[in-house]
């Protein structure tokens, strides 16, 4: 045993110091070393979040403005300000010191209160007339901020989410690390858009006035630098982040491999085809619209090389999300199977469908992955089950939309209208470029052409759409003009899928990998199970207690109203006392019931307690002592 001339002799000094400094490097690494048993992987940071945080070029703090004080008496809010502030020191540890946070308690009449509101972050009711909190983050670019000697204030770089939502929390990474990627990088993305149809505006030939841009191209110029791409390019400018191509039709050979460059250079892409483009068969600018025959886009080549199958002859009818429409002089509105409604459960659970109620789409065409594909394909909007393919010519000339219920065979297969693919690709030209069209006598110098790539410099993003009439404004917008401001009124969600999908497009290829998430709060699902197997049992005898209650309230009126002017009877005095036995009986039993009802479940809450907090111990118990007579029993036998 040591005593204490040991312990402070120089040696027992030295080894003491040793153990503190080990210990104190010990409790020191601790934050960094993490082992996460949740199901969903909850506190495990995806590798892009990783990348986007430790990669950053420049210092950035986030402000997590938290009404801490405030939510005290709310444990479901207060939990929820715990999962974010675990995930934000989360992000801050993988960040390589670049990354710092600071809590926030924005109390009323304070100056950290001046501060959120400076910072754009909203204040929040908890209820009716009560009090208001913060719940947001700020991201702030520390290298902008004002020296000493300079104007103060909230100035430098930064961007808000003023309400962090708890509906929202499957994305609450993404959304984080998005905001980080803003703040790192705030010039907004260049987008190049390219389409014949008159999607930005143009010029009507017939009466020469300017026709207004479609709503969908005004909400991608508040967030965007648009820039127009000639449909006969022959190389996509490298300052374009990502390419909207809207329905390829009759693209030069020039112009395709353009594309096909761009996407391999790690360029990202959102694109649109049509089996069947509606838009088309309005006039165009010259007053004659396209032919129906023409009326499809296709890009062949290029998805064969991207492992997507896409057949521009075939339209999707769906029965369960088929629109209601009028038609002609029919005196009420009837079935489209080609104009599909798609509803939340048709969304899958990605970042780009965040918030989508409705989709309206109409003559749209299916996607799939192509067998061999070497990229990832993911399906980001499908149709119900109740819905089956069709022949493109049935919507060429269709003006009586119940023909399609004669043709209507379900198959019982959802199929895909929009899809995200990435992973590496393939070029669709393996020859090299084709050859240069014949050049028109111009001052302009030819295009020189960058070496050509036969496959993706690294992973490929795009999203690819199989329609393009859900950008016309009449599927998902109305428009008024109000002092010369045209001003959107949307009924459907194809605006917010469109500026989503960009919105994730335009992060880095990193932040494009993060996928949603799982939830903190997780339902008992056994006990809802449970309770709702109780509440099945009794519910059936409730409704027709409740049904018997309001048959007997209407005969005692009847009978009251009947006996106006005069007094009852003694048959309908009778009759009268026996319903308002009856009533009180009924009541009576109905009281049974509920109370019978909340009985049972507190019973399960009970037992499910008893079996977390008792059952498991004993049977831990029975099982070591079980253990130890086994043990001491077979210690017997071998020394006997």
């Amino acid at each position: 045993m040591m005593n204490s001339k040991t312990l402070f002799s120089a040696t027992g000094l030295v080894l003491t110091g040793l153990f503190l400094i080990v210990s104190v490097a010990v409790i020191s690494l601790i934050p960094r070393m993490r082992i996460d048993l949740t199901e969903d992987n909850l506190y495990t940071l995806a590798q892009g979040t990783r990348n986007i945080v430790s990669n950053l070029e420049r210092p950035v703090e986030l402000l997590f403005f938290y009404s801490e004080e405030a939510t005290a008496d709310v444990p479901q809010l207060r939990g929820y300000g715990i999962r974010v502030q675990e995930l934000l020191e989360e992000m801050v540890i993988a960040s390589a010191g670049q990354l710092s946070l600071r809590v926030i308690d924005p109390v009323p009449f304070s100056e950290e209160e001046d501060e959120a509101v400076e910072y754009g972050v909203q204040r929040v009711p908890l209820s009716q007339g009560g009090d208001q909190v913060f719940f947001g983050l700020v991201a702030l670019d520390t290298t902008t901020l004002p020296t000493e000697g300079e104007e103060a204030g909230a100035a430098g770089v930064f961007k808000t989410i003023g309400l962090i939502r708890p509906d929202q929390e499957e994305f609450l990474e993404y959304e984080f690390s998005k905001l980080i990627t803003q703040v790192a990088n705030p010039e907004p993305p260049v987008l190049g858009f390219l389409s014949r149809l008159p999607i930005d505006g143009g010029v009507n030939t017939q009466t020469m006035q300017p026709t207004s841009p479609w709503m969908i191209m005004d909400s991608i110029r508040q967030l965007f630098d648009v820039r127009r791409v000639n449909p006969e390019v022959e190389l996509i400018d490298e300052e374009i982040d990502i390419l909207l191509l809207v329905h390829p039709q009759n693209l030069s050979e020039q112009t395709l491999y353009a594309v096909d460059q761009f996407v391999l250079r790690g360029g990202k892409a959102l694109v649109f085809v049509d089996p069947n483009a509606d838009t088309q068969a309005q006039p165009g600018p010259d007053g004659v619209p396209v032919p129906r025959e023409n009326q499809a886009s296709d890009l062949t080549a290029m998805f064969d090389a991207w492992g997507v199958d896409y057949d521009p002859e075939r339209v999707v009818a769906d029965r369960q999300f088929a629109l209601m429409v009028n038609v002609g002089d029919a005196t009420r509105p009837i079935q489209h199977y080609g104009m599909v409604g798609v509803q939340r459960e048709g969304f899958a659970n990605d970042i780009i469908s965040n918030g989508l109620q409705v989709m309206n789409f109409s003559s749209v065409g299916a996607l799939s992955q192509k067998e061999g594909a070497t990229t990832n394909f993911e399906p980001l909007i499908q149709s119900s089950a109740d819905s089956m393919l069709m022949e493109g010519g049935f919507f060429k000339a269709l003006t009586d939309p119940t023909i399609l219920l004669d043709e209507f065979v379900p198959t019982d297969m959802r199929y895909t209208i929009a899809a995200r693919v990435s992973g590496n690709v393939r070029t669709a030209f393996p020859d090299g470029p084709p050859p240069a069209a014949p050049a028109e006598e111009s001052a302009a110098a030819p295009v020189v052409l960058p070496a050509h790539l036969s496959e993706s410099t690294g992973t490929v993003n795009m999203v690819i759409v199989a329609d393009t009439d859900m950008l016309g404004d009449r599927l998902w917008v109305q428009i008024q003009n109000f002092l010369g401001q045209r001003i959107p009124q949307p009924f459907a969600s194809n605006g917010d899928f469109i500026m989503n999908a960009l919105d994730n497009l335009a992060g880095n290829s990193e932040l494009v990998t993060i996928r949603s998430r799982g939830r903190y709060a997780r339902p008992f699902l056994a006990v809802i199970e449970l309770q709702r197997d109780a509440d099945d049992r009794l519910r059936q005898e409730e409704t027709e207690l409740l049904a018997n209650l309001r048959q007997t309230e209407q005969q005692i009126t009847a009978l009251n109203a009947s006996r106006e002017g005069s007094g009852p009877s003694p048959e309908q005095q009778a009759e009268i006392d026996r319903f308002y036995d009856q009533q009180l009986e009924t009541r009576r039993r109905l009281r049974e019931v509920q109370l019978t009802l909340n009985r049972e479940i507190e019973s399960l809450g009970a037992t499910l307690k008893f079996v977390n907090t008792a059952l498991v111990p004993i049977l831990l118990i029975l099982f070591v002592l079980v253990m130890g007579y086994l043990r001491r029993r077979r210690r017997e036998s071998q020394l006997a």
